[in-house]
């Protein structure tokens, strides 16, 4: 059933509750509008959450991100599973927003309001090479610093995206330790909007092959990663945990 946002969000699209945590049923247009007026200041720093199976099923099990996607100010269907569990418990899903899609709209989105973007994580040199294809797709966009840090630099990493004066930092940490930084740190970072974005910074860098557009399309870019990656296997199958859940969930 619909949840009210979390506390100090303006409500401006419904929310759904599944399994626990929430997913903002909005179209890309609107949450790319949310960004921009929290980048002018118009509400508090937003954490956006790029939603999948697998950190359900996670938050499922660890109640500190499972709070962390519900304080969210922004939490996005990223992939055909969330549209297939919206579907199934009885609401439309406006827009299915892809994490990698959705960085490259919000560094859009920075290089027309001028503003820099921080990116965090990934393994050494992949945050520069992914710089530069954002710049190719999002033309002047403005690189505020990027860094890779080891675990025990990631207390002081709030401090170097503070300095670098950046508005937006894109965190690739993995699930769950993106989401857990921001949502521990994006206030003291500085920056107005913060988004867990995974592995995107490995497809922009080249580092790894994205799906081709026509799977991307049909929601079938997990077949792409299992055939070129097999050890996502095992991460599929703990993620199977999930269509189980929501089956069980609206079957009552």
């Amino acid at each position: 059933m619909p949840q009210a946002p979390a506390a100090g969000v303006a409500p401006v699209t419904p929310r759904l509750s599944l399994l626990g945590v929430p997913v903002d049923l909005t179209t890309r247009e609107a949450a790319l509008a949310r960004c921009r007026g929290a980048i002018l200041g118009l509400e508090g720093p937003l954490q956006v959450v790029t939603l999948n199976p697998e950190m359900v099923v996670w938050a499922g099990r660890a109640p500190e991100l499972a709070e962390t996607i519900r304080r969210a100010g922004l939490v996005l269907a990223d992939g055909s599973g969330i549209s297939w569990a919206v579907r199934r418990m009885g609401s439309r899903l406006p827009d299915r927003i892809p994490g990698a899609d959705f960085l490259v709209d919000l560094c859009a989105v920075c290089a027309q309001m001028g503003r820099s973007v921080f990116l965090l994580g990934g393994r050494e040199g992949v945050a520069e090479a992914a710089y530069q294809r954002l710049r190719q797709l999002a033309p002047g966009l403005e690189l505020a610093g990027a860094f890779s840090p080891r675990p025990e630099e990631l207390e002081e990493a709030a401090d170097l995206v503070r300095a670098s004066g950046a508005s937006v930092v894109a965190v690739a940490l993995g699930v769950p330790r993106q989401d857990l930084w921001l949502g521990r740190h994006l206030a003291a970072s500085g920056c107005r909007v913060g988004i867990g974005v995974g592995g995107s910074l490995d497809y922009l860098s080249g580092r790894v092959r994205r799906a081709p557009e026509p799977l991307r399309r049909a929601g079938l870019e997990w077949s792409w990663r299992l055939l070129r990656q097999p050890w996502r296997l095992t991460r599929m199958a703990r993620g199977s945990v999930f269509f189980w859940r929501v089956l069980r969930e609206s079957g009552r």
